[in-house]
């Protein structure tokens, strides 16, 4: 089992509850931890949009992660 350090915003820190949000989870990669994160928090299944940062970029499914990574939650944003 892993530990990871996730920000979350907006509307994501209100469905987790905090920021950072310590997370345990054997995910591998984006895809896995993004499916155990909706499992644990099924109101994120309900977002129109939700996107996963590693180290401040935008990431894929398949991008592979570590415990070292920074990892945030980026919410669906509105423009105007």
């Amino acid at each position: 089992m892993k530990s990871f350090k996730i920000l979350t915003f907006g509307i994501t820190r209100e469905i987790t509850g905090q920021s950072p949000l310590i997370f345990e989870s054997d995910a591998a990669n984006v895809s896995e931890l993004k499916s155990a994160l909706m499992q644990q928090f099924p109101a994120l299944k309900d977002l129109k949009s939700l996107a996963i940062s590693v180290n401040q970029q935008y990431a894929e499914d398949f991008d592979k992660l570590e415990t070292k990574d920074e990892i945030a939650l980026i919410p669906p944003v509105a423009g105007g």
